[in-house]
């Protein structure tokens, strides 16, 4: 693996530079193809070929951006005008990833729980993605908490699976963003979720070991600990970020180059808002930089307000930068509610 060590330190750095994050648009072709459904946009790939123009050639998402995270169809696609997509990302001074994973299958013998599959022909696909100008990967474990599960053998699984992906990456130049995300879906209290976050991270972490990845060449991409949706109890933003900055700080390597939230189904406001307090109130207490890969929280308002209409690109973009910029400010510790209304510009 000392092949791209160096390298793979400095990309995983760059990857959670000060007042950045990651930017998630690896949605598989079938969930961008619900989210224009809704809207009533063409489900073509003339359309997601636009709508992802759209986001990546959004002027100055690079000062809250380091990197956006592709589907295989988007790191192949070019501009209308024929810049290649990783051109477009490498000119504005973002690095490129790629989501790597074949999705979440059901788990053998295990009712109502998910294995990520992927593996078979990894090292390959790694190779072929670096050589194009890929520089990290990202593979997501799926946990549900409900009755009597997760199990162990779900947790296992994921984990062993999330410590052979990562090590492949490293072995192929890749930066691996490691994403066991426990679902927010149920009635689980905060506490419930806590316990399993808690088994889950441990668990992932002894696999990454056991596999030799290197911690500092590697981004943590977990969900925070929150009750879930259907809970009658739902938690303040100081609780959700003491718990989680609590359970990360017990459980996460100080070596870890960094750690970049999902919002797992969250509102936009809370995302970024439970964001701001961990580093507010935990920042100077963290060995490591803790920022956001968010997807919806990021994305919705712009992919509303264009709904496939070209004429709507320039303000659907100041509405992707606005929100990335209220993310930036989160992942600093300055974030506030009142930058919702101020940042908005249209």
């Amino acid at each position: 693996m000392d092949t791209y060590t160096q390298e793979l330190r400095a990309t995983a750095q760059a990857m959670v530079a000060r007042g950045k994050g990651i930017l998630a648009m690896d949605e598989s072709n079938g969930t961008c193809n619900k989210r224009f459904q809704k809207l009533g946009i063409p489900m073509t790939e003339e359309y997601r070929q636009a709508y992802r123009q759209l986001i990546l050639t959004t002027p100055e998402l690079s000062n809250y951006i380091s990197g956006p995270i592709l589907y295989d169809e988007t790191i192949r696609q070019s501009t209308k005008d024929g810049v290649p997509f990783l051109k477009v990302i490498t000119d504005a001074g973002m690095i490129p990833g790629i989501k790597v994973d074949t999705g979440a299958k059901d788990l053998a013998g295990h009712p109502n729980e998910k294995i990520t599959e992927g593996l078979d022909g990894l090292r390959e696909r790694i190779a072929e993605y670096y050589s194009m100008g890929a520089r990290f990967a990202k593979w997501r474990a799926v946990i549900t908490i409900g009755n009597g599960i997760p199990s162990r053998a779900c947790i296992e699984a994921n984990a062993h699976a999330l410590a052979r992906y990562a090590a492949l990456c490293q072995e192929g130049g890749l930066v691996p963003i490691v994403e066991p995300e426990v679902l927010i879906d149920g009635n689980h209290t905060l506490e419930r979720c806590l316990q399993v976050t808690d088994e889950t991270l441990h668990t992932v972490f002894n696999h990454l070991y056991t596999q030799e990845v290197a911690f500092d060449q590697m981004i943590l991409k977990p969900s925070m600990v929150i009750p879930g949706k259907e809970c009658s109890t739902q938690a303040s933003v100081e609780a959700v970020a003491e718990a989680t900055m609590n359970c990360l700080l017990k459980n996460v390597p100080a070596t870890v180059a960094g750690i970049a939230f999902l919002s797992g189904g969250q509102s936009m406001e809370q995302s970024s808002a439970h964001l701001n307090a961990m580093n507010a109130t935990f920042g100077s207490r963290c060995p490591w930089p803790v920022t956001f890969s968010y997807a919806r929280a990021i994305q919705q308002p712009a992919l509303d307000h264009w709904s496939g209409d070209s004429g709507r690109v320039a303000e659907a973009q100041q509405k992707l930068l606005a929100r990335a910029k209220c993310n930036g400010a989160a992942s600093i510790g300055e974030y506030s509610s009142a930058m919702e209304k101020t940042t908005i510009l249209v």
